[in-house]
């Protein structure tokens, strides 16, 4: 292998290793399921869960910082009648076992979970990743988001 080959290797594995870490320290996966739109009668829970590890990056504890601020300020009501579901999750515990299962989070992540008349609905929120440089907007965001699935809109 002649020098160049040398240099290019280590530069390629650099990148990747920066771009799983600004994707918020995994790589993230695709939301699956989509049932499209249905009757916001027929969604009886939104559960909205940051699962991490024990040990957190910056990013990793943000994400899960703004999204339990989210869910605080703008559903309180919908919490309070357990019809929103906020939770951290710590995928390291055995306690949250079942939860780790359920969604199968590959890292750090923010998964929502909706339960209607016709099932279980699950998805990783990626786009939050790339919010967390502005609280305003990732919490505008989100909140755009749970409300769409409280209405049953899953577009």
């Amino acid at each position: 292998m002649n020098k160049r080959g040398y240099f290019i290797i280590p530069v390629f594995l650099l990148l990747l290793v920066l771009a799983v870490v600004a994707a918020g320290c995994t790589t993230p996966a695709e939301s699956s399921g989509n049932p499209g739109k249905t009757s916001s009668a027929s969604v009886e829970k939104v559960e909205i869960y940051h699962f991490h590890a024990t040990r957190q990056c910056y990013s990793c504890i943000t994400l899960g910082a703004y999204a339990e601020e989210t869910v605080n300020t703008y559903f309180a009501p919908e919490v309070a009648a357990g019809k929103v579901v906020f939770a951290h999750v710590n995928v390291d515990l055995p306690g949250n076992k079942a939860l780790v299962e359920q969604y199968q989070p590959t890292g750090s992540s923010l998964w929502i979970g909706v339960y209607n008349k016709t099932g279980f609905y699950k998805e990783e929120n990626v786009k939050v990743w790339y919010k967390i440089g502005n609280k305003d907007d990732y919490m505008t965001y989100l909140k755009g988001v749970i409300e769409q699935r409280l209405a049953g809109d899953f577009t």
